[in-house]
This record gives C-alpha cells, sequence and structure tokens, in this order.
C-alpha cells in the first residue's frame, strides 16, 4: 500500500465510519477495486484510533458533562453510563466470542455487497419515524435494543450508525438523542476492537510504512469529524433516509462488477 492508497482508504474509513454507509463495506470495496491486500492490522488499528479521535472531539463537551456528573454521583449521569454500557454488551460479547467466524464474512466480497442492499432498506424504512412530534425518553429496553442492532453491524456492509440510529427512531428516540448515543457506543466498540488487535500488531512487526500509517490516520480524524456534522445535518433535515439510494447503488453496482470481474 503506497501513500496515496493510504490517503484514499483513510478517506473511505473516516467518511464512512459515521456516515450510515458501512465503513466496513466500503474498505472492502476500496481493497478490491485497487486489488489491495493489506498484510497485517496495523491499517485497521490505524483509522479505528483515528475515527475515535474523531468522535471524542466532536463530543467532547457530552463526555466532559458525563465524567463531571459521575464524579458529583449525579443519578441522571449514572443512569446514562448504565445505558451505554448496557447497549455495547451484546456487540461486545458476539465480536468476542464469535470474531473469527465474523472475520471470515470479510474474506468475501459478495458479504458487503448484499449487505449495503439491507442497510439501504433499514434506512429507507426511517421516513416515518423521522416525521414524529412527540417522542420518549431513552430507557433501558431502548438501550437493550439499540445494542442488538449494534450486533448485525458486525457483518461487513451493515451500517452500525445507521441500524442503531434507526432503532432509536423506531423506539421513538428523538433525532438528536439518537445520533449522540450511537456516536457515544461507538467509542467503547471502536476502542475495544483496537485493543484486540493490539498484541497482533506486536507479535506481526511493522508490515507497511510508517509515512503511510501516518497519512491513512490524519486523513480518517479530520475526514471523520466532517463525516459525524453531516450525519447530524442529514437528521436535522430529515433526510437520513436518503442514504439509502446510494446503498442500493453501491451493493448492486459492486454486485454486477463482482457477476462481471470477479
Amino acid at each position: 500500500m503506497n501513500v496515496w492508497e493510504a490517503v484514499f482508504l483513510g478517506f473511505l474509513q473516516g467518511a464512512t465510519e459515521f456516515l450510515p454507509v458501512s465503513s466496513s463495506g466500503h474498505l472492502v470495496v476500496g481493497q478490491t477495486l485497487l486489488g489491495l491486500e493489506i498484510q497485517g492490522v496495523q491499517f485497521e488499528v490505524a483509522v479505528h484510533l483515528a475515527t475515535l479521535i474523531s468522535v471524542l472531539f466532536m463530543y467532547r463537551g457530552r463526555l466532559i458533562e458525563l465524567l463531571h456528573g459521575t464524579l458529583r454521583r449525579d443519578v441522571a449521569a449514572w443512569r446514562y453510563v448504565g445505558l451505554l454500557a448496557l447497549a455495547t454488551l451484546p456487540a461486545g460479547i458476539v465480536g468476542g466470542f464469535l470474531r473469527d467466524p465474523i472475520e471470515g464474512l470479510f474474506e468475501s466480497p459478495f458479504v458487503p455487497a448484499t449487505a449495503f442492499l439491507v442497510t439501504g432498506a433499514i434506512l429507507w424504512s426511517t421516513r416515518g419515524a423521522l416525521g414524529r412530534e412527540e417522542w420518549k425518553k431513552l430507557g433501558w429496553r431502548a438501550a437493550l435494543l439499540i445494542g442488538l442492532a449494534q450486533v448485525f453491524a458486525l457483518v461487513p456492509g451493515i451500517s452500525r450508525s445507521g441500524t442503531t440510529v434507526a432503532m432509536a427512531l423506531w423506539l421513538g428516540v428523538a433525532a438528536e438523542e439518537a445520533a449522540a448515543f450511537s456516536f457515544l457506543m461507538a467509542i467503547p466498540v471502536i476502542g475495544g476492537a483496537g485493543l484486540l488487535q493490539i498484541s497482533d500488531v506486536a507479535r506481526e512487526g511493522l508490515t507497511l510504512s510508517g509515512t503511510a500509517l501516518t497519512a491513512s490516520f490524519v486523513v480518517a480524524a479530520i475526514t471523520g469529524i466532517f463525516a459525524i456534522k453531516a450525519f447530524v445535518v442529514s437528521l436535522e433535515r430529515k433526510a437520513f433516509h436518503r442514504f439509502a439510494i446510494y446503498c442500493w447503488a453501491l451493493g448492486a453496482g459492486f454486485l454486477l462488477y463482482l457477476f462481471a470481474f470477479a
């Protein structure tokens, strides 16, 4: 992987990690079209850390508020942390126990190609939910169901932000709160994925150039910030479901490509 390929894939990761279009699926598409087979997990660790920094930066105010609240033993702050922990649990358990089968899904480009079509259907289904005038408070049941929705995003091509926000909207959670909860949920998920891969990085040694890794890291972090902003704006303008058209076009186009050239 040269520097320009690293920049492209870093941009792809940063843009699609938070937009409801599946970053994992896009990386499979990008690597397939470029004919790349990235050795080791160093690239994944670099871009995961970059996107983690993006969400920490964008929600730093909310995180500081939660930290202060927990230190003051504020009930509302501890309740929200508990909701986040509950929502994170399902994906953590499934991802931990089924790590190898899940990683195997990345070996076939037909998996994300098909999954993009499913993501599109999920996003399109939120049209009615965004039209609500009254919203419910985020509760324990909603947090658990949002967490279960996140499990499906372990499949490349199924959007994590798309499924979690869609579930929240279906349950009547306000759009702004749904987005914030989804992105705050991403912190332990992205961080946990990076931690699981650190031992692999230490074992395999440096297989990519430091310049390429740095380039992908910087581009992914900056792009991730703008992607979060675009995501929130799409919810505010009730245009969230329009990402479905992109997912359908990408999934169908990639399937045609695979049948023609694979």
